[in-house]
């Protein structure tokens, strides 16, 4: 069994290493420091730690002006908080000027679980998709989250880093994390599956059980949503026949929608989409609402076994 951890305690403890390399770091949260792991950095960086309260819209202001200044912020809360309420902050102070601002969203998706639809941010990678210069990762274990903390810190300009709420399992040899460039997990000429997040595992589970069906599914993870990884989608709609994109988000707006625009215009194919179909969220435990959301590993090999021909 592969080892399950919390991505943002990997989050956190990342960015106190950080904070001791580079004075020059400021870390924002809004009353949900606990939550978000980045009581950690707080700890050890009381100077350089501000806390907002539930005032979302001025914590993002208040980072442009930050960032304006030359530092270096990272900022958190719940990304149904981050993306949802405080949008027009991000668009205006943060996007639109094209500031230094890292926005690690926690508790996105389904998973979060028995806090129910008012929690369960399942649009935010529309709302930040949109926006021009917007770097989008969503990582899909502990080890790759401490991984892309470190590469958003290294480049400059605005992100939005989506983490889970649940501990994640710890997907082996899928190499280094490279900004911009999806990981090739499996090899494969008969379908190509894509998968971000918690939905990578998932993924992994079904491309194994369809290759007992002697069905190669070629298994890309596609980390960055953006700037996405067009290079690797076209030569997956050139060497396969169909699509299965896997996400833990509203099927409108995201990962799939983003592999639409591509394929559409270069290299048409059918593209069949693993996520929420247009639902809010409910209240349940993670498990049962990938269930009931069709979010498992059987549903990917269902969605793959119904359109081969």
């Amino acid at each position: 069994m592969a080892e399950q951890i919390y991505q943002r305690d990997v989050y956190g403890q990342e960015l106190a290493k950080l904070g001791a390399l580079d004075k020059n770091i400021v870390v924002l949260d809004a009353d949900l420091s606990s939550s978000t792991r980045t009581n950690l950095f707080a700890r050890q960086f009381p100077d350089r730690f501000f806390n907002f309260g539930v005032a979302e819209q001025n914590m993002m202001a208040t980072a442009a002006g930050l960032a304006s200044c030359g530092k270096k912020v990272f900022l958190s809360t719940f990304a149904v908080f981050a993306a949802g309420r405080a949008w027009d902050q991000i668009r205006v102070s943060i996007s639109y000027n094209n500031f230094d601002v890292k926005i690690v969203a926690t508790h996105a998706g389904i998973t979060v679980g028995p806090d129910g639809a008012s929690h369960q941010a399942l649009e935010d990678i529309a709302l930040m998709r949109v926006l021009p210069d917007m770097n989008i990762i969503v990582p899909c274990d502990g080890p790759q989250t401490a991984e892309v903390i470190r590469a958003a810190a290294a480049k400059p300009g605005p992100f939005y880093i989506r983490l889970g709420r649940s501990k994640v399992p710890t997907i082996d040899n899928k190499g280094e994390f490279e900004f911009g460039r999806a990981q090739l997990i499996s090899e494969g000429n008969d379908v190509t599956i894509v998968a971000c997040g918690i939905m990578v595992y998932e993924a992994i589970s079904a491309v194994r059980s369809l290759a007992q069906k002697g069905i190669k599914a070629r298994l890309l993870n596609m980390h960055t949503i953006w700037p996405l990884d067009s290079a690797s989608i076209l030569k997956a709609a050139a060497e396969t026949r169909f699509f299965v994109v896997c996400e833990e988000h509203n099927v409108f707006g995201g990962l799939a929608s983003s592999i639409n625009d591509i394929i559409a215009e270069h290299c048409p194919r059918k593209v069949i989409r693993i996520g929420i179909r247009n639902r809010f969220g409910q209240s349940g435990e993670p498990a049962d609402l990938l269930k009931e959301y069709n979010l498992t590993s059987l549903d990917i090999e269902k969605a793959v076994l119904s359109n081969i021909s």
